[in-house]
């Protein structure tokens, strides 16, 4: 539109006056009328206007300059082409990013605190104290400085956790801390409103009653490392049973190389995670073994109410543990058996499956260790077979 202003600007005017000074000026005149024609034809011409059209297009797309200006002489051959100019020579590499950031005081100080909130997201206080399992609530008095300090660094944080580990005692007799446990939320932290017991040793300290609810597993990677406040830590991982669960499918359904007829032991165990589900319903199905056909699960809940230390004490429990895992999810179903029939207090009326139920790596292990565990606890409360 400029140029056509131009030329009409510069278009003669019809002239009377001979004279060689304005016959100069004329050829002047139409000198510059020739040149806006030709500057406003090359603005409107369709080549002009795509080859444009195209860079303004692809200049968004790449602002670290992916698209080279030293390609600019081969854009008439690429005027449709949006890669006609692109070099792959051009990408910088991740490692090439992460020296940039480096230089950059910003970026440098984000990713730092990326990686150091990583790092706690996975890293936990560790407490060896009692075995326990997700839904769990574990009640405590404490009095010594180091569990006070830790306590309240804990509460202060956004996730006021712990790692809780139990122990295990080995077949020669040592007993040795799990390397398996569970995350406790601190639900309850105050100053206590009983003395604390005769058998504890008087420090001088305040004592505090603190209320731990158990809730996602977790195995310990790495060393175990002493801060300098005094107690542990350790990075961890967290474990999902349905996790655990898809992940053994999977790598039972994957055939050995070198088993040609497919009948290797491996194979046997395809089904392991469907017999494990088919299992867990012998939980909550009625029984004809058991008094009026009741299930296993009914059966332990009205004999351990005829056998309760503190009334109230089943309900309680059940209202802590919450409703039973459905069918399909078998090892949420042996975890919540294992909680109610190894509760905290201790009842005294079953083995303690805990820790088994803790370092098994299979859902029909675990099953079957709570199966064991509840029918074994139903005979000797009914009588039929005492364990002690």
């Amino acid at each position: 539109v400029r140029c056509a202003f131009v030329a009409a600007a510069c278009v003669p005017r019809p002239v009377t006056i001979h004279n060689p000074k304005v016959d100069v000026d004329m050829v002047s005149l139409r000198l510059c009328f020739l040149f806006s024609s030709a500057a406003a034809a090359t603005a409107f011409s369709p080549s002009h206007w795509i080859t444009t059209s195209h860079h303004r297009v692809a200049s968004p797309r790449s602002p670290t300059g992916i698209f080279s200006e030293a390609n600019s002489s081969d854009s008439a051959s690429n005027e449709f082409d949006d890669f006609g100019e692109f070099s792959s020579t051009q990408l910088a590499s991740s490692t090439d990013e992460e020296s940039s950031h480096a230089d950059d005081p910003f970026l440098s100080s984000l990713q730092s605190r990326v990686q150091q909130v990583e790092d706690q997201s996975n890293k936990l206080p560790l407490m060896i104290l009692d075995t326990m399992l997700p839904r769990q609530i574990l009640q405590i008095q404490i009095q010594h400085p180091t569990l006070k300090s830790l306590m309240k660094h804990r509460v202060g944080q956004e996730t006021p956790t712990i790692g809780m580990l139990g122990m295990a005692k080995l077949s020669t007799g040592q007993t040795v801390p799990l390397k398996t446990g569970v995350e406790v939320e601190i639900i309850h932290m105050d100053k206590a409103s009983d003395a604390p017991p005769s058998d504890t040793i008087d420090n001088g300290e305040q004592p505090w009653d603190i209320s731990l609810r158990a809730g996602r597993r977790f195995s310990i990677e790495g060393d175990v490392d002493k801060t300098l406040e005094g107690w542990t830590e350790a990075h961890v991982h967290f474990l999902d049973s349905s996790e655990e669960e898809e992940k053994e499918v999977q790598q039972f359904a994957k055939p050995s190389m070198d088993d040609v007829t497919g009948l290797s032991t491996s194979g046997a165990d395809r089904l392991s995670v469907a017999r494990a589900m088919s299992k867990s319903k012998s939980f909550t199905q009625p029984n004809m073994n058991m008094r009026n056909s009741a299930s296993l699960v009914d059966r332990w809940i009205e004999l351990a109410k005829e056998n309760e230390r503190q009334p109230g004490q089943i309900d309680a429990l059940l209202g802590q543990l919450g409703e039973i895992p459905p069918e399909h999810e078998p090892t949420e179903r042996a975890l919540w058996v294992g909680a109610l029939i190894n509760p905290l207090p201790s009842m005294g009326v079953a083995m303690e499956i805990r820790p088994a139920l803790l370092v098994s790596k299979k859902a029909e292990e675990r099953v079957q260790i709570a199966m064991e565990g509840i029918l074994k606890s139903i005979k000797h409360m009914d009588g039929s077979a005492r364990m002690w």
